[in-house]
């Protein structure tokens, strides 16, 4: 029987607000320093979307936004304000559903979730009409800021940008991998492996970044904790240096998409 390492998650309390250009692996690794710790080989850092987005400065002020014709006509049928239904356009490759229930739309990035990630919440202003737009490239942000780790602490760890996404068939959000580096994203045990019989595995595929992303994010929290950093410690078996395509890599091709 294969042993599994005890994983481990601890959100990183006492992180400040971010901001633009500010440096999210320095205050990590400041803050784990400050709390008598360093970080490790092989651990993983789970950081927020939110502030991965606020250092980037993908804030948007909606009263800065002109609707087109299309976000006009598609923000009607789904009851939301045009200038809402542009930024999610813009933010998007298609639209595969707009109604008053809910906008679900093909991020440009591959990722299918509701409004195309653009978000309120946890967002000075987010009253008046600033929402917050994913990374421009949410695995390039993952690599400069494992690059940066690594650089400052001098070890060899993965990082994982996670943010809450809905799923098929199921009522709530999980967290999920929309960014990763240094990190095994979907380890195929098909041939590999076998189950408690002897049997061969024939379809086992297991979605390592989104499971982490997930633990991490449960510890984390959704509302005013202020954890938006956590560290797995565990998961060295799927630390990696090889090259990977991100957390793009575990997305289904458009052609296998069973729900269109």
């Amino acid at each position: 029987m294969t042993r599994i390492p005890e994983l481990s998650v601890r959100p990183l309390a006492g992180l400040p607000m971010f901001a633009p250009e500010m440096s999210i692996a320095q205050e990590i690794c400041n803050l784990v320093g400050a709390q008598g710790d360093a970080l490790r080989d092989d651990d993983i850092c789970v950081i927020a979307q939110k502030i991965v987005s606020k250092t980037e400065g993908r804030a948007l002020d909606l009263a800065s936004v002109t609707a087109g014709g299309d976000a006009v006509k598609m923000a009607a049928a789904a009851r939301r304000e045009p200038a809402v239904m542009q930024a999610i356009l813009d933010e998007s490759s298609e639209i595969l559903r707009a109604t008053p229930a809910a906008i679900i739309a093909r991020h440009r990035t591959g990722h299918v979730l509701a409004n195309a990630g653009i978000d309120a919440s946890n967002i000075e202003g987010g009253d008046a009409g600033t929402v917050l737009r994913w990374p421009i490239d949410p695995d390039a942000s993952a690599r400069a800021i494992r690059q940066s780790l690594q650089e400052i602490a001098g070890v060899r760890l993965a990082v994982v940008i996670a943010d809450s996404m809905g799923r098929a068939w199921r009522v709530g959000t999980v967290g999920t991998a929309i960014g990763c580096a240094g990190l095994t994203v979907v380890e195929d045990r098909r041939g590999k492996a076998v189950d408690l019989y002897g049997r061969t595995l024939q379809a086992t595929m297991i979605a390592v970044a989104d499971s982490i992303a997930a633990m991490a994010a449960l510890a984390m929290g959704e509302g005013n904790e202020g954890t938006p950093v956590a560290l797995v410690r565990g998961g060295g078996r799927w630390v990696t240096d090889e090259d990977s395509a991100g957390a793009a890599s575990g997305l289904r091709p458009i052609e296998q998409d069973m729900f269109r």
